[in-house]
């Protein structure tokens, strides 16, 4: 019975691994093909959280069903687990804060622009500092 889950487990590991490297891939090809920063930004964030995230958590359990790791494989699945876990947490708020001081800087261009709602929040703060003043 514990075999049976072991190779099942090992398998989920494996799938999680894979989806990873498709992640990789299409974040690649969209750092490639996306038309600006703020779009290529997406496709990096995706890369960073489905192509690093996702696989740490196929490692553990991988890690945690060899058995030729003896008892260095809690070590490796916890690792793997915790840098999963800190990568899920910091990496989309290190691409918004790079994306909103590119946009606040103006250091990149807002092309093509359907809407900008930062821009509409930095003019109607100016309205009410202004009208402050007067």
């Amino acid at each position: 019975m514990f075999e049976i889950l072991e190779y099942i487990v090992l398998g989920l590991g494996i799938i999680l691994v894979s989806i990873g490297a498709f992640c990789d891939l299409a974040g690649a090809l969209g750092m490639v093909r996306f038309p600006n920063f703020f779009v290529r930004l997406h496709a990096a964030t995706v890369g960073s959280i489905g192509g690093a995230v996702i696989p740490l958590i196929g490692v553990a359990l991988i890690a945690s069903v060899s058995d030729q790791l003896g008892f260095f494989k809690w070590a490796i699945s916890g690792g793997s687990l915790v840098a999963a876990l800190i990568i899920l947490l910091v990496a989309p708020a290190g691409s918004h804060a790079l994306a909103f001081s590119a946009h606040k800087s103006k250091a990149v261009p807002v092309e093509p622009k359907v809407c900008d709602m930062l821009e509409e929040h930095e003019r109607a703060k100016r309205k009410i500092e202004e009208g402050e003043k007067t």
